[in-house]
């Protein structure tokens, strides 16, 4: 029962709508929660559940209540809007019921819809880093608009009826319908009636246009006003019910369809229409402040939003959105209308997109190039956090360039570009599944929506998107470049020739810790590169980009495991429908040929794999003691003392090339760790450790996070602080604590997350499958002054894919080296050089990784064990260094990298690094492995150890 108040003569509404009292028992549903609701607004989405089966009476229900609860949201950040843009997808995908048994006008649902999206509006002016997701929701709801807009709807019906004489059958249902409560599904019905008309009453065209919108017989039929019938018209009504449907479109898409394009450029440039006898007029004025530009740039789209090739309409509709950009970001009375055609805009974009596939099935790769530029540009508008993406859209700038001068290197520099747009797509898609899927299932399971469209909400977020635009045209364009930059399908990282039984995984750090009791070869389509290679496994095949010289690749080869990526979908989809066959593998110099083979030929060349690949059995270790000094100066490293990365550092002094830099040094010895340990002001720290390890080694590997953590809780005696500081002067080294006691606890945390790195699980499980006894690990810490480089490199002697002893490789990435050897995307640039000529280098591969370390001129504390560089065990690696600063993760522009675009730098660069390489192998008289910086032009070496 509708009702409104009076007080003092004055009126009284609800949000300027009657107010509603129910007469029937109110309808509830049982609710029931899915999952534990960990990444929700959980609270908000009960909320939102309690309240669904009164927003189901009408749309303006909905929305009224949608608008109470999105100014809770606003106030719970990106989870809380994230959860009212899950509800309102389930709302605009049918998943929820729209109305029931509740008689609602027209105007009322649009002045709900204007409501809620003018609470959305002032979010996207007080919420800048919510953006995204507050357009998220706003391409779910209609414009909607107070007074007439809204009353039209109802009125113009009524006016199509009378003008054409089609007051019965299917139009006197849909009448019916529209008073009593109209809906998004009333912009298809009408584009359906339309697109009927212009057929000349082809009752298949009919159907075919409300099919392929999601308004089926069914769905007609479910409406609290039936729509049964089916339109029968004659000939002579075709012209005029064109003219007054398509009128009559253009109302209903004001309502329902905010990001229909047609109707928002009308909105925001201004539209009147004409009452007619009880229908009202409606005027909407232009928006003010638009761009001159503007209203030319819309025209033309409107002109060209047919043609066959789509260039020149994409690139209109993207100054479109240009010239809109600088109105997005200020605060304006009308601010959701120009949201509303950035949407429309933005969807035209995608909509063009597909439409333009067809014309690139032969096209040049610059043709492909430029549609991927475009469709960047269209992303980067949409997103909040685009610095990725803008960078990745500047590097394909570079690589047209590189295109059209015909650089032999184009399209080894264009796949690294197109590697790293993967990578921010990746990185997009990871984001909206944290933030949204858990909120799907969670609210799904409370709702009963159906658990097809819950396993899958997530993935047709993005579909819907530009990203999914983007990622159709990077695998079109990827076994191009290939072909040009003769890569091949693979990169062999570690070529052994193997035999074993497929197995497929998601991740490699899942089961780094599995024991497989047949040879294994492992599909694995995440590998990050500091993961352990699994006892049992023979072969490593994943999809993902480890560089060469990663912890995992430098481990495979030691281990005599096969280590490759893949770069075609199309194989690793066969390779994963091999599941549990037996195949060889075969790498050769620039491919991997596999077979399936019979399963005895696995199984009769099998081992005991009990013993590991690669190890010896029981590898022992010299347990070191405490020596009675708590640091020591370089000219005081012994074997016993500190282990070989301090000590080959140490050597190096004086007997490189005066050109080369080598960094001064102390050291915490070995046994300092154990001492500090038992003294009594850690005394409970021993204990908690002590207990810990037990449950450890009893198999609780969830313990040895716990265990770092108590590390860390150790106190330092007045001793150590007093001799590490008296060698750091003597060294010439800056003293931590000069600055305050406060850098030297900075200081101190750092050498105890060295000695904690001892329980890293990829650690443990390594010496673990090496038989090593993990109470013998002893831990020395190096102390350095940390150079702030330019880039880090990684030297191997002799190139580790091919066994060549006469050519160097090497890896370079922007910033400090942990990009390169731990769990960063991407890959480095990398290339080779023989040693008979190390001025000439040849680049192999282009930097992909999107993000650079850099940090300020500071300390570092390296891991130096007792259980590193033994002979049959690749121990490097396992162990944290950690720099008493905290590193600044910086996005990189590679379009202004002097390594990247200026070859004669380059060459300069890569070359001096070759020589320092070769110098280093000559002074061992051995392969060498070898860590380095690049700063302004000159080259340090930070550690060298034999080349495993």
């Amino acid at each position: 029962m509708p009702f409104v108040l009076s007080l003092n003569g004055n009126w009284i509404k609800d949000n300027g709508s009657d107010f509603y009292f129910s007469l029937r028992e109110k309808d509830t549903k049982p609710v029931k929660a899915v999952g534990d609701g960990i990444g929700t607004a959980k609270g908000l989405l009960h909320a939102i559940a309690e309240q669904e089966s009164e927003a189901e009476r009408s749309l303006m229900h909905r929305f009224n209540i949608a608008t109470g609860l999105t100014k809770r949201a606003k106030d719970e950040g990106e989870l809380g809007l994230a959860g009212i843009l899950v509800w309102m997808r389930f709302m605009a995908t049918r998943q929820l019921t729209w109305n029931k048994n509740y008689n609602v006008k027209p105007r009322e649902i649009s002045a709900a819809q204007d409501r809620l999206t003018d609470l959305l509006q002032q979010i996207f002016t007080e919420q800048p880093h919510n953006r995204e997701i507050v357009r998220l929701i706003m391409s779910t709801v209609g414009r909607g608009g107070q007074g007439d807009v809204g009353q039209r709807i109802r009125d113009e019906i009524l006016v199509i009826q009378r003008n054409n004489e089609c007051k019965g059958g299917m139009m006197e249902e849909w009448h019916q319908k529209l008073h009593n409560n109209t809906s998004p599904d009333d912009v298809v019905i009408c584009q359906a009636l339309i697109d009927y008309a212009k057929s000349d009453f082809n009752m298949d065209v009919y159907w075919n246009t409300l099919i392929s919108n999601g308004v089926t017989k069914e769905r007609l039929g479910s409406y609290d006003r039936k729509i049964c019938s089916e339109p029968r018209f004659s000939h002579d009504q075709k012209y005029g019910l064109i003219r007054d449907l398509t009128a009559y479109l253009r109302t209903l898409k004001a309502v329902h369809s905010g990001a229909d394009l047609e109707s928002a450029i009308a909105t925001c440039m201004g539209y009147s229409a004409e009452g007619r006898g009880f229908m009202g007029g409606v005027r909407i004025h232009p928006i003010s402040g638009l761009s001159s530009e503007l209203p030319g740039l819309l025209q033309f789209i409107m002109e060209h939003i047919e043609d066959k090739w789509v260039g020149p309409l994409l690139e209109g509709l993207l100054e479109a959105r240009f010239e809109l950009r600088s109105n997005l970001l200020k605060p304006h009375d009308r601010l959701k209308d120009i949201i509303f055609l950035d949407l429309a805009l933005d969807s035209t974009v995608r909509t063009a997109i597909e439409r333009g596939f067809e014309e690139l099935n032969n096209a040049q790769p610059s043709e492909i190039i430029y549609f991927i530029t475009m469709v960047l540009e269209n992303l980067s508008l949409s997103s909040d956090n685009n610095e990725e993406i803008i960078y990745c859209l500047k590097d394909w700038h570079h690589t047209i360039d590189l295109c059209k001068s015909k650089s032999d290197q184009w399209a080894l520099y264009a796949k690294a570009v197109l590697d790293r747009t993967r990578l921010a797509l990746t990185e997009k898609a990871e984001h909206y599944q944290k933030v949204l899927q858990p909120s799907a299932e969670y609210l799904g399971g409370l709702l009963g929506v159906d658990q097809s469209a819950l396993s899958i909400f997530t993935e047709e977020m993005i579909r819907a998107g530009s990203a999914a635009s983007l990622s159709l045209l990077l695998n079109r364009l990827d076994p191009v470049l290939r072909n040009i930059a003769h890569l091949g399908s693979w990169q062999v990282i570690s070529p052994v020739e193997v035999r074993g039984f497929v197995i497929t995984v998601d991740e490699l750090a899942k089961v780094q810790n599995e024991v497989y009791g047949q040879k294994t070869i492992l599909v694995a389509n995440r590998v990050k590169g500091e993961e352990e290679i699994p006892d049992g496994v023979v072969a490593v095949l994943t999809p993902d980009m480890p560089d060469v010289l990663s912890h995992v690749s430098v481990r495979a080869r030691n281990s005599k495991v096969c280590f490759a990526t893949c770069f075609d979908p199309n194989i690793l989809d066969d390779l994963r429908a091999k599941e549990g066959k037996a195949l060889s593998i075969r790498p050769t110099s620039s491919d991997l040929v596999y077979n399936e083979i019979k399963v005895n030929e696995v199984l009769d060349d099998s081992e005991n794999l009990s013993q590991g690949h690669g190890v010896s059995q029981g590898i022992a270790l010299k347990k070191k003691k405490f020596n009675g000094k708590y640091a020591i100066s370089a000219d005081e490293f012994s074997d016993e003392l500190i282990g070989a990365k301090s000590r080959n550092i140490a050597y190096l002094r004086g007997k490189v090339p005066s050109w080369v830099r080598v960094p001064v040094s102390v050291a915490l010895p070995f046994g300092v760790f154990e001492k500090v340990l038992s003294e009594d002001m850690n005394k409970g720290v021993a204990e908690k450790i002590e207990a810990l390890d037990k449950l450890v080694a009893k198999g609780d590997f969830s313990k040895l996070h716990k265990i770092r953590e108590i590390v860390l809780q150790m106190n330092a005696p007045s001793q150590l602080v007093g001799e590490l500081k008296d060698k750091m002067q003597r060294a010439n080294m800056p003293w931590p604590g000069e600055e305050g006691e406060e850098r030297w606890l900075q200081a101190w945390m750092a050498i105890k997350r060295v000695w904690a790195s001892k329980w890293n699980e990829r650690a443990y499980f390594s010496t673990r499958k090496a038989k090593i006894d993990h109470s013998d690990l002893c831990m020395a810490v190096l102390v350095q002054e940390i150079i702030s480089a330019d880039y880090a490199f990684v030297i191997h002697t002799t190139n580790p894919s091919t066994g060549d002893s006469s050519e160097i490789y090497a890896e370079i990435v922007k910033g400090l080296g942990e990009t390169l050897v731990g769990a960063y995307p991407g890959r480095a640039m990398s290339f080779v050089t023989k040693k008979s000529d190390l001025n000439q280098v040849k680049v192999l591969g282009y930097p992909s990784k999107p993000i650079g370390l850099f940090i300020r001129q500071s300390i570092i504390f390296r891991s130096d064990s007792n259980g590193e560089d033994l002979e049959g065990y690749a121990g490097a690696g396992l162990y944290d260094s950690v720099p008493m600063d905290e590193e600044e993760k910086r996005t990189i522009d590679y379009s202004s990298d002097p390594l990247v675009v200026d070859h004669n730098f380059r060459r300069s660069i890569l070359s001096k690094i070759a020589q320092v390489g070769h110098a280093i192998e000559e002074l061992y008289g051995s392969p060498q492995d070898v860590e380095g910086v690049v700063k302004d032009g000159e080259i340090y070496v930070v550690q060298t150890r034999p080349q495993m």
